[in-house]
């Protein structure tokens, strides 16, 4: 790639959701989407490796198909209220049909099978690019039309989500897929919970995006992308694989840490919706997820290259050291004490 198109690659990947969340008109708002999937494809197929642009593909042909299904839902819903008003949605197919286009462009199920396979045929900067900043703009247009929305599809889409995320997760030896259906399954909670209580769905996005990018970032500077590897891993950084663990935990929703906090409110304000069944079913599907992240740190931290025949010591070597890690690191696992902070400000 010509490194001076990374000098409209990347303000292209920032302006496209920029342009979705501050619009107020429909086209303008797929403009914003179109453009921010159009400067994420070269970075993907960046590496010229077939595993790339394979991914490159998958994940331009899903969204085109979002996009075309997008577009044609704004078209019905305008011939029916005769305005491109966001806010004014008022045809019952036009929100199924923009329902369904948003939940693939995120990856929730049952639209999720291109996710896993794209993270998997890219690097982990990437991986964390498209877990994290490409969630933003289809949740911000799914928060302006959360009042004509329909709560039993989103519920139905959520706990999916939910099952598919930890399940799908089960068989993976590969961190990247392992972290896609963490993606699904945290998806699944934010959409449950969209219709009830917006800043409830903001307080768990925030908290994903911050244990997310902890995540993906010390498996970056550990230089680890599969299960067999993390056994090696508390040779060159013992604190941070520790470390590790607690952020495993926190994403799985364990107390006292911070992946517990949104997943207690949630279920709380389901409680409180009267939908104490949905609730439990998203408490029992969400200890698949716990399955696979104890799985990940018992590699990590429990055993020991010494005792696998199977795989050698790797080297002391000097590592790319992240000044904010601490930070979040101790963003994604220590939150909850100020939870009654957090909530009274949102």
């Amino acid at each position: 790639m010509n490194p001076h198109a990374n000098t409209i690659i990347i303000p292209s990947l920032i302006l496209g959701p920029m342009i979705t969340i501050t619009s107020n008109h429909w086209i303008t708002a797929w403009i914003g989407l179109e453009i921010n999937m159009l400067a994420i494809i070269p970075l993907i197929a960046k590496q010229h490796h077939p595993r790339a642009i394979e991914a490159a593909i998958k994940y331009f042909l899903t969204q085109t198909a979002a996009s075309a299904l997008l577009l044609f839902s704004i078209i019905n819903g305008t011939w029916d209220s005769g305005q491109f008003n966001i806010t004014q949605l008022s045809n019952t197919m036009s929100c199924t049909m923009i329902t369904a286009a948003l939940a693939m462009k995120l990856g929730l199920a049952p639209f999720h099978h291109w996710l896993p396979e794209t993270l998997q045929g890219t690097t982990t900067t990437m991986t964390l690019i498209l877990t994290t900043w490409q969630k933003l703009a289809p949740l911000a247009l799914l928060m302006m039309i959360n009042q004509s929305l329909n709560t039993p599809l989103l519920t139905l889409l959520g706990l999916l989500s939910i099952l598919i995320g930890g399940w799908g997760g089960l068989n993976q030896t590969q961190l990247r897929k392992i972290m896609a259906f963490s993606s699904i399954a945290h998806l699944g909670w934010m959409i449950m919970i969209l219709t009830l209580s917006t800043k409830l769905m903001l307080l768990t996005f925030y908290t994903y995006i911050s244990m997310t990018a902890t995540m993906l970032l010390t498996i970056k500077l550990l230089e680890t992308n599969k299960m067999s590897t993390m056994m090696t891993t508390w040779t060159k950084l013992p604190i941070l694989n520790s470390m590790m663990m607690l952020n495993l935990m926190s994403l799985a929703g364990l107390p006292p840490l911070t992946g517990f906090m949104p997943k207690w409110l949630i279920l709380q304000e389901l409680t409180k919706n009267h939908m104490t069944t949905v609730a439990t079913l998203a408490a029992i599907f969400s200890l698949l997820s716990l399955f696979f992240y104890l799985r990940i740190a018992y590699y990590s931290t429990i055993t020991l290259p010494p005792n696998m025949n199977n795989h050698s010591q790797q080297w002391r070597h000097k590592t790319n050291q992240k000044p904010l890690l601490p930070q979040m690191i101790i963003t994604s696992s220590m939150l909850t004490p100020i939870m009654p902070t957090l909530t009274m400000i949102m």
